[in-house]
């Protein structure tokens, strides 16, 4: 359990944050007229955010096996 929660650290960071991220955005920007798919509803808005932040923030994660 150690060992994954080492490899996967920002992952786990990026989750929590683009999920506030999310909502953040579903408050203060949002959609007035409720048609937009991803902002008018703030579940979806948060697990959209969480998916991206948990996506940007593995892209920094270092691979250890390089072959040369």
């Amino acid at each position: 359990m150690k060992i994954f929660l080492k490899k996967n650290i920002l992952t786990i960071i990026g989750v929590p944050l683009g999920a506030l991220a999310g909502f953040l955005y579903w408050k203060f920007v949002g959609c007035n007229s409720g048609s937009c798919a991803i902002t008018s509803n703030p579940y979806n808005s948060t697990i959209y955010g969480a998916a991206m932040g948990g996506l940007l923030f593995s892209i920094f994660k270092k691979n250890k096996n390089k072959t040369v």
